[in-house]
C-alpha cells in the first residue's frame, strides 16, 4: 500500500491510485473529465493547475506497446480531443506531454499546460518538477482552486456533448 496526498490535502492509502481512480474508489477532486471504453481522464489529484489533465488507462498496464488496437485507438483519439478541449475553451496554447513506463501507477499521460508564469521556472522538461511543486506548495488556495474547478466543468461539458 502507497500513501497518496491529494492536492486538497486529503491523504488515501491504496495499492495502485490508478485502480482506485478509474474504478471510482478515489473521487478525483472535480470528478472525471471524461471517460472512454479504456481510458480515463480526471485533474491531476495532486498538483492544481488548471487543466493537467492526466489520460490514464483502465486497464492495468505500463507500457504503450502493450496497449490492444482498439485501445491505441482510443487513445489518440482522447488525447487529440482534449487537447482541442484545452486550447478551444481554455485557451491553453502549449501542453507538454509525460508518459513514463517506471511508474507506480497504470499506463497515463500527463497533459500539463504551459502557462506564462511557469517560465520563470525555465522552459525545458526539467522545469516542470519546480512548476508542479510551486502548484502544490503555493498556488493551493481558495481562488486557484476555484479556477481549476472551474476549468474541469468546462473541459467535462465540451467533452461529454
Amino acid at each position: 500500500m502507497r500513501k497518496i496526498t491529494l492536492s486538497n490535502g486529503e491523504t488515501v492509502e491504496v495499492e495502485c491510485l490508478s485502480c482506485a481512480l478509474t474504478s471510482g474508489l478515489v473521487e478525483p477532486e472535480g470528478g472525471v473529465v471524461i471517460e472512454t471504453e479504456h481510458f480515463h481522464a480526471h485533474q491531476d489529484v495532486a498538483y492544481p493547475i488548471r487543466g493537467l489533465i492526466i489520460l490514464a488507462s483502465k486497464r492495468h498496464i505500463k507500457c504503450l506497446d502493450e496497449l490492444t488496437e482498439s485501445e491505441r485507438l482510443d487513445y489518440i483519439n482522447i488525447l487529440a480531443k482534449i487537447r482541442k478541449a484545452q486550447r478551444d475553451n481554455l485557451g491553453i496554447e502549449y501542453v507538454y506531454y509525460f508518459y513514463n513506463e517506471d511508474t507506480t501507477h497504470h499506463f497515463h499521460t500527463w497533459m500539463v499546460p504551459r502557462y506564462e508564469w511557469m517560465y520563470e521556472f525555465g522552459r525545458s522538461v526539467e522545469s516542470v518538477r519546480t512548476v508542479l511543486l510551486h502548484a502544490r506548495n503555493e498556488m493551493n488556495d481558495k481562488r486557484n482552486v476555484e479556477e481549476v474547478m472551474e476549468a474541469i466543468n468546462i473541459l467535462t461539458e465540451e467533452l461529454n456533448k
